[in-house]
């Protein structure tokens, strides 16, 4: 039995990704090995950051007790938790849960993929802005799948010619799903739209995160 630092769990909408609009049960881990500039849950990634002690069946309980199909595992960084894989195991064992991995590109999902069938997995990638571009593992883009997403949160104009280059290279939008979301109050969603235009990003699609629309852009457990 694992052992796992859950900081919340909440039932709220997808803010984001593919099911984007959808109800969600939310399960946020404590920690991660990245400090980006814009990062909106650094309360949940220092070493101080309350957490609760939970199981795999704890957690698989909650889930299953919530009614929602669709789940989000974030952070933090989920994937640094000890022994994940047991709690992904078991949740990709269920077949009817919909199982979003939410992970910060950086940590090698490779070990993950042999019971990830119904999972997927939305990797980001930290663009210039971010100051985190160097921990950016670009080997994952081997394992990506038509269900999985990587998305680019841009916060200027650099960080969006900085994601066309990583999409052409890595012609990601023939492998999986591609998200472009705008740092929340530094850079117009218009002006993303325009870039795409101005690029022909037909395959790929422009993000807003509705939760900071619909609540205050601070409020937790949203």
């Amino acid at each position: 039995m694992g052992q796992f630092q859950v900081v919340e769990q909440f039932d709220s909408i997808n803010g984001e990704g593919q099911r984007a609009g959808e109800l969600a049960h939310f399960v946020r881990f404590a920690g991660c090995n990245l400090r980006c500039s814009f990062c909106d849950t650094m309360w949940a990634n220092g070493p101080d950051a309350p957490y609760k002690l939970m199981s795999e069946e704890e957690i698989y309980r909650d889930i299953k007790e919530s009614g929602i199909r669709n789940v989000t595992l974030t952070g933090g960084e989920p994937l640094l938790q000890k022994n994940i894989g047991r709690l992904l195991r078991m949740l990709n064992q269920d077949g009817e849960l919909a199982v979003e991995i939410e992970t910060n590109g950086s940590v090698d999902i490779g070990p993950f993929m042999e019971y990830a069938n119904h999972l997927y997995f939305t990797l980001d990638y930290k663009l210039p802005g971010s100051g985190m571009e160097g921990q950016m593992l670009t080997e994952n883009y081997q394992y990506l799948r038509p269900q999985d997403t990587v998305k680019f949160v841009c916060g200027s104009r650099e960080d969006l010619e900085r994601a066309l280059d990583i999409i052409k290279t890595y012609s990601l939008s023939e492998k999986c799903k591609v998200y472009l979301s705008p740092v929340f109050g530094r850079i117009e969603p218009s002006e993303m739209v325009d870039f795409m235009l101005a690029q022909g990003l037909g395959n790929v699609r422009l993000q807003l995160q509705l939760h900071k629309f619909i609540w205050d852009p601070d409020k937790r457990g949203v």
